[in-house]
């Protein structure tokens, strides 16, 4: 069975544990949204991320309007069954819209310099997308990135904030997991 079947067949299962066991996430979200080119069309690759760096959930979409941003957020609450204190994103207007009328009491905050957690957070996905020359579908990105992010999660802890021992342990329990 070669690696990609094995994505295919196991890798959902694997990432839908990983997310049932991980602790809950921050009540900071940072989302944002970048193209990707699949067969000569544009897809929006939306995504948030909580105030530490993991990845909440993602979502490939053709548009980038208020019924798109409306569908991720409704995707995004219902998986994780509770409200951010704060959302920032960047200054498209979609965004506010979908806000406002799903999470009124939610503060949102729209600025360009305080969204750099999850534009940072779209960099593994650019390195991943070369050597597999392209993602084929909007499905086949959908599948491998809504895996991807609680695994890669899981075995590349943060090196700079740890010593060697700690890097170490948190290597072991990411294999014993």
């Amino acid at each position: 069975m070669t690696v990609r079947q094995w994505c295919l067949k196991f890798g959902q299962e694997f990432a839908n544990e990983l997310r049932c066991c991980a602790p809950r996430c921050g009540d900071k979200w940072h989302l944002d949204e970048v193209y990707l080119s699949i067969n000569g069309r544009r897809y929006d690759l939306w995504r948030e991320v909580d105030q530490d760096g993991y990845v909440l959930d993602i979502l490939v979409q053709p548009r980038r309007d208020q019924r798109a941003a409306k569908r991720f957020f409704r995707k995004l609450l219902k998986g994780l069954r509770y409200v951010p204190r704060i959302i920032i994103t960047d200054q498209l207007k979609s965004y506010e819209a979908a806000c406002k009328e799903l999470m009124p009491s939610v503060e949102h905050r729209q600025h360009k310099g305080l969204n750099n957690r999850a534009e940072l957070s779209h960099q593994p996905t650019r390195q991943r997308e070369r050597p597999m020359r392209r993602f084929k579908s909007p499905g086949h990105a959908q599948r491998f990135l809504s895996a991807h992010g609680p695994i890669t999660y899981l075995f590349r802890p943060r090196r700079h904030r740890m010593s060697a021992d700690e890097y170490r342990a948190a290597r072991a329990r990411a294999f014993d997991t």
